[in-house]
């Protein structure tokens, strides 16, 4: 598991504040130089997970609704689906899933798992506070580490994320196939180059992210018998259709609680008859997937 410290501030004789480069490196020369921080998760676990997001699954808990969730925190529905969405694509098993009954017939459930995971990151902050404050006390010059914190503060634009474990590499001369498996079901062909294989440190058994462009997605109906190039066809249920005035973006339910988006014009969202509930399939190339390792 890999502790990431993001929203660094730096408190001197002035009140908090941000600061730029030039007031940070300044900042840092006093003595009275403090940090603190935020606590983010991310290991081979699950994807990224702060307070906010832990906040967002306890109201899912106790209201029994993202909806309700999400204007008790005064978040956008769109921005708390997305977020379960997010997570629960980079956990083995959903944090949050659908449940029968609820006012409109169906609300959502927290998961074991995502009761769990709660409560192992209370624990964790707690140890996580503790550090940063014997970190300002031991650590007179944070000068050097300026650099470090800017790298850690990286962030992927990439709008689809995911864990699966390695199956299989078929390696080449200059490239190699690399296929995930993200669940029973599902799998993903990436094609990167066999020097990138042994820096990730790839090898049968270990877990890797996979991370697409929305864009990079082509969209097809399910029962469309067509033969295309892409190396990678996964299928499910459209959720939800976001209508723009060039583009839409597609939400499509995979099996085991998993999404992909992807964004497609308007007019091929008509053409192709798109609503909530059609079986569609999305096909990817290989060599538009990038894997990563913590």
């Amino acid at each position: 598991m890999a502790i990431l410290m993001t929203a660094w501030r730096m408190d001197g004789r002035q009140p908090r504040l941000r600061v730029n480069d030039k007031q940070l490196g300044e900042l840092m020369k006093r003595r009275s130089t403090r940090v603190s921080g935020d606590l983010h998760l991310s290991g081979s676990e699950g994807g990224d997970i702060s307070a906010k997001r832990i906040e967002l699954l306890e109201a899912i808990g106790a209201l029994g609704s993202i909806s309700a969730a999400a204007k008790q925190l005064g978040i956008s529905f769109r921005s708390a689906w997305d977020a379960v969405d997010e997570m629960n694509n980079m956990w083995d098993s959903p944090l949050v899933e659908k449940s029968p009954g609820g006012v409109h017939g169906g609300g959502t459930r927290l998961t074991a798992q995502g009761s769990e995971l709660i409560s192992g990151f209370k624990l964790m902050q707690q140890e996580y506070l503790r550090f940063i404050d014997g970190l300002s006390r031991e650590l007179p010059d944070l000068k050097h580490f300026q650099q470090t914190f800017r790298r850690l503060s990286m962030r992927t634009s990439a709008r689809n994320q995911f864990q699966g474990k390695v199956t299989m590499i078929s390696a080449g001369p200059i490239n190699s196939e690399v296929t995930l498996a993200l669940n029973e079901r599902d799998h993903i062909t990436a094609i990167i180059t066999r020097e990138s294989v042994e820096h990730l440190g790839l090898s049968l058994g270990s877990e890797a992210y996979a991370l697409i462009k929305a864009s990079f997605i082509i969209l097809a109906p399910a029962d469309e018998g067509c033969i295309s190039s892409a190396r990678n066809r996964l299928c499910g249920t459209l959720r939800e259709l976001r209508h723009g005035a060039v583009n839409s973006e597609a939400i499509i339910e995979l099996e085991g609680g998993k999404t992909l988006t992807a964004i497609i014009t308007e007019e091929s969202a008509k053409a192709m008859d798109l609503e909530p509930g059609s079986p569609v399939c999305a096909l990817i190339k290989a060599s538009h997937i990038i894997l990563g390792v913590n």
